[in-house]
């Protein structure tokens, strides 16, 4: 980790050495975020020593991650996901330019990946064999599937609600599974215990600084794919905070070592139901006002966001913007993604294209911005909730007359 300084609590300015298994800070109890010696990184990296790297994952961005150069991944393929233009969606939303970043196609199958690689690491740097931590569904199922691909055992705790589909990955992967009656909170407070208690590496993303360090890298690679040229404004769905305070710190990270030359402004995306970040960004306030977490994107569903105030700051130091989706809203975004662009997102997943389409309803955003919308998370995640959104399919008898008949009810003309 040689270009990392220290880690430093966003709560009382403390500085702590950066040690893996360092989760908060010794003297308040607050978070900590990794700071790094930018002109240090300015020396060791450039666009053309990018360009001419082999490796396609996300740790080809090792100068700005905090692990040892020596230390070992997963060896899961994680990041390298698509950029894709999509002006047939943008001619329809009326917008200039917009670019859909598909993290779906990950091993399991969301962005959280990123931050299950880096917890991987970190564990097998601080001499842990034993991971857990707490999730509505995708983090559990990347965090096993990173253990399952290094040997590590993992202890994961979801919601009762967590997708059938979520937990199926969970058991295949091998991990030990608890299915908590109770919401999003109660299983983080279980899982908080029991890591106390044995002492498991902590993978919950909103407590263990590293993680973020993992997604941000999503940022790095929307950068080079737009060969430097930063869009306007990047749209991400919001849970506990975490994702979208690593989007803006990968763009920050970036922006100080001279590879970038402008910073986007970003677009939090709550549901409706459940949106406790948000408000408080709208009300100008920074204390966190617990809700339920009513919504059928689970994966955002967080009625007390722990990255709260790394979540707000991104916003607005990035001069964001903030919209709320109804479940109404996203499932149109599920077909919308679908029909014009070909990509398969699970609620959560395609929550910030919803606010996209919001934001251009209500002028928050120009007609002639450029932007990307950060899909997080795969369809297949979620079954029953996409075939909600997309209708049943139709049913008939082997019989052309049958067909034909049919086709005429449904107004289709082959």
């Amino acid at each position: 980790m040689k270009h990392v300084i220290a880690n430093l609590c966003i709560r009382c300015g403390a500085e702590h050495a950066p040690k893996p298994d360092r989760y908060t800070c010794s003297r308040c109890g607050g978070l900590l975020e990794v700071t790094y010696d930018y002109p240090a990184i300015r020396k060791n990296i450039s666009r053309s020593i990018l360009e001419n790297r082999q490796d396609p994952s996300m740790w080809r961005y090792r100068e700005f991650l905090p692990i040892a150069q020596d230390s070992e991944t997963s060896g899961l393929r994680i990041g390298g996901s698509p950029l894709y233009p999509v002006p047939r969606l943008a001619a329809q939303l009326g917008l200039a330019s917009l670019y859909i970043k598909d993290d779906g196609i990950n091993p399991t199958a969301s962005l959280k990946d990123r931050a299950s690689a880096m917890a991987v690491v970190k564990a097998a740097e601080a001499g842990a064999n034993t991971i857990a931590c707490s999730s509505t569904g995708n983090a559990a199922s990347s965090l096993a599937g990173n253990c399952a691909a290094r040997g590590f055992n993992t202890y994961i705790f979801v919601p009762e609600r967590a997708p059938k589909g979520k937990v199926a990955q969970l058991l295949m992967f091998g991990a030990h599974v608890i299915s908590v009656k109770g919401t999003y909170e109660d299983t983080f407070r279980l899982s908080a215990e029991a890591i106390d208690r044995w002492g498991w590496y902590n993978r919950n993303a909103a407590i263990n600084p590293y993680l973020m360090e993992g997604k941000k890298t999503v940022s790095l690679e929307i950068a080079e794919q737009l060969n430097w040229q930063i869009p306007d404004y990047v749209a991400v769905s919001v849970g506990d905070g975490c994702t979208i305070a690593g989007v803006w710190k990968g763009f920050k990270d970036l922006y100080e070592t001279g590879l970038i030359h402008k910073l986007p402004h970003l677009i939090s995306v709550q549901a409706q139901g459940c949106c406790p970040i948000n408000k408080a960004f709208a009300s100008g306030s920074s204390t966190l006002v617990p809700m339920p977490e009513d919504t059928i994107a689970d994966s955002i569903a967080v009625g007390v966001p722990r990255n709260f105030h790394k979540a707000l700051q991104a916003i607005r130091e990035s001069d964001g913007i903030a919209v709320n989706v109804t479940d109404g809203e996203i499932l149109s975004a599920m077909q919308l993604l679908g029909k014009t662009c070909g990509v398969f997102g699970e609620p959560a997943g395609v929550t910030g294209t919803a606010g996209i389409v919001k934001a251009l309803e209500h002028g928050q955003i120009p007609a002639t911005a450029s932007v990307v919308s950060i899909v997080t998370g795969n369809g297949l995640k979620d079954i029953a909730t996409a075939i909600s959104a997309a209708g049943a399919p139709l049913s008939i008898e082997p019989d052309m007359a049958m067909l034909l008949k049919a086709f005429k009810a449904q107004g289709w003309h082959p």
